[in-house]
């Protein structure tokens, strides 16, 4: 079975976004850019379903611009057999995003796609589930736990009432949660052996997806900065102060 995992890169997660002085969006000049964490859980589980012998093969893919490689070789020294990259200047929303992966799902065939459940740039956790609408197969997302049980695949999701599990005739979408795993650091061994890995390099328009932005950026602001808590000796002073602001009558 061919696993896919779509990766993607962002602004460390270790980084405080900077806001441009225009307003327009997040500036990411000279900013220290990374594999988005909860992709890097999906590219672990694949290399774990591999190595369990569930997987012959691991595809990583990614769409962005051409700096995306570093991110594609960073799966392809996790453990990654092989990525492509669809190079882009222009920032693609999640729709796009599901289609252009659907049109790669309908060139390679696999039998399991694995991703993290939303980027950590724009949170919008909406990909994996327009894939699995427009590839017309089941999905399971927030996963914690996953196993292929043949031709199926138990996928066990955290939800607001605690854990669910489902099975899912393969193939499938996954998207993973941060409790499924935890990624593992790459050698340097592989790190060289990374770069040997076949690394395609295609256009959107290869795949015939309009990637045009459907949204219009108004303004970018940072949050409101949050004041101050107060002490207070009883609960007595605390109503007190709530009725002296008006927040309870």
């Amino acid at each position: 079975m061919k696993i896919l995992v779509p990766v993607k890169r962002v602004i460390d997660y270790n980084l405080k976004p900077r806001i441009k002085a225009d307003g327009s969006g997040v500036d990411l000049a000279n900013v220290k850019m990374s594999m988005n964490p909860f992709d890097e859980i999906a590219v672990e589980e694949a290399i774990r379903l591999k190595e369990k012998g569930a997987a012959s093969e691991i595809v990583a893919v990614s769409i962005g611009p051409a700096k995306a490689q570093e991110t594609l070789r960073t799966a392809l020294a996790m453990g990654a057999d092989r990525a492509i990259l669809i190079e882009t200047e222009t920032q693609v929303e999640p729709l796009a995003v599901a289609k252009l992966l659907k049109a790669i799902v309908d060139e390679e065939a696999p039998g399991l796609v694995v991703m993290g459940k939303q980027a950590i740039d724009d949170d919008s956790n909406q990909t994996g589930q327009m894939l699995a609408a427009l590839w017309g197969r089941g999905q399971g997302t927030f996963a914690s736990a996953v196993a292929i049980d043949g031709d199926h695949v138990s996928v066990t999701r955290e939800v607001d009432g605690g854990l669910e599990t489902v099975k899912l005739a393969l193939p499938a979408v996954v998207t993973t949660d941060l409790r499924l795993n935890e990624p593992r650091y790459a050698s340097l061994p592989n790190i060289m052996k990374a770069k040997s890995k076949p690394l395609a390099v295609k256009k959107p328009e290869d795949y015939g997806v309009d990637i045009t932005p459907r949204l219009t950026t108004l303004k970018v602001v940072e949050p409101p900065v949050r004041k101050a808590g107060e002490m207070v000796a009883s609960v007595d002073e605390l109503v007190a102060k709530l009725k002296a602001k008006g927040v309870v009558a």
